[in-house]
């Protein structure tokens, strides 16, 4: 993410981050392709990283945040804060709106949304954070409603994000092939964290009494939590079906997606679910989480199932129907494939958010 060497500079934003933007997710992906759909109109964008910590010791360690502007984010038209950011930024973002920069929050998610023990934290801290927002990008409209519930009037556009990271080349003959084929194969995508309901999965697949397979793909960032999810395996009598990848190349992974039935993410939230779209992609329906966005892209019943946060029997339901019917599962990856279909270019997404950041540094102009 180094400079843009573009010598048009009539919009210089700045992106502020929280951690190593090189991160493999779906939240720092997006950051990134934002950034570089950006400079490809022609604006300036440079990023600036502030410390990762576990949840919410942000608050207590930003250094360089505490007073005055930092040098990496002066002269800029508008500075965007990854809302990821938000324990340590609210500050930051009221000196910058008192000096005339006005500040849009890019919201993937909120954090007051996973629920839990924090989330009454997290419901402070996010408030406190965007109130301190010119604006705010939410990548689905779900998560629109909840920055809008959280804060009352504040200016949002929704942009949601790509589904270009693969060219999957599967045809619905494709789908209707693999539809007939034993076992039945499971790939979770994303990475291996309590929200994404791993534990959940593994006690469903135990009760489906066909044949079956798991893939569980995707970074492992909490070494306990990843060795507690493979200790559930074994007690559960899983572990030879059950095959643990890490995270992969989009290559390999687009393998492990290709010869896969259906995508198995039953989350406890999920502010849009970049996973379930790209798992469309490939013909796979998707057993999703009914919290958050996923809502957008999964249809109950239609390409896929949504399912309440730790609702085992409904995720062993969803999986024992698609292995015992292998009619409906060719249907159910025709419609998956249909839905990735019309999921709108890039290319206009990154046109409607810099046309929404060109707008804020307007009004904050006074234009």
């Amino acid at each position: 993410m180094g400079e843009d060497a573009s010598a048009d500079r009539d919009l210089a934003v700045a992106l502020v981050v929280a951690g190593d933007p090189e991160t493999t997710s779906g939240g720092f992906r997006y950051d990134r392709r934002l950034v570089a759909g950006l400079r490809a109109t022609g604006a300036s964008v440079r990023v600036f990283s502030v410390p990762w910590r576990r949840y919410p010791l942000g608050v207590f360690d930003t250094p360089g945040l505490a007073t005055g502007i930092p040098a990496g984010l002066r002269g800029a038209d508008v500075v965007v804060v990854d809302e990821l950011a938000h324990p340590g930024t609210a500050g930051l973002a009221s000196r910058l709106r008192r000096g005339g920069t006005p500040v849009v929050g890019l919201v993937h998610h909120l954090r007051r949304a996973e629920g839990g023990r924090l989330a009454p934290v997290a419901t402070l801290l996010e408030r406190r954070f965007l109130r301190s927002c010119s604006a705010a990008i939410c990548v689905s409209e779900t998560t629109e409603r909840d920055v809008l519930d959280l804060v009352g009037r504040i200016a949002t556009h929704v942009a949601p994000p790509p589904a270009d990271q693969f060219d999957p080349a599967v045809t619905p003959a494709d789908v209707d092939r693999r539809a007939g084929e034993s076992p039945l194969r499971v790939v979770s995508l994303g990475s291996l964290v309590p929200r994404k309901g791993h534990p959940t999965l593994l006690r469903a697949v135990a009760g489906v009494d066909a044949d079956w397979e798991v893939a569980v793909v995707g970074p492992e960032p909490e070494p306990e939590h990843a060795r507690a999810v493979r200790t559930l395996a074994d007690d559960l009598s899983v572990a030879d079906r059950v095959s643990f990848h890490g995270e992969l190349a989009t290559a390999d992974l687009a393998g492990v997606l290709r010869k896969s039935h259906v995508l198995a993410v039953p989350s406890a939230y999920e502010g849009f679910g970049m996973a379930y779209l790209e798992g469309m992609g490939f013909g796979l329906p998707a057993v999703a989480s009914a919290a958050g966005g996923a809502s957008s892209v999964v249809a109950d019943g239609e390409n896929g199932f949504l399912i309440d946060p730790g609702d085992v029997t409904g995720v062993e339901r969803a999986l024992a129907a698609l292995a015992g019917d292998r009619d409906r599962l060719a249907r159910m990856g025709q419609s998956a494939l249909r839905r990735f279909e019309r999921h709108p270019e890039w290319s206009d997404t990154v046109a409607g958010v810099r046309d929404f950041l060109a707008e804020t540094r307007e009004v904050a102009d006074g234009g």
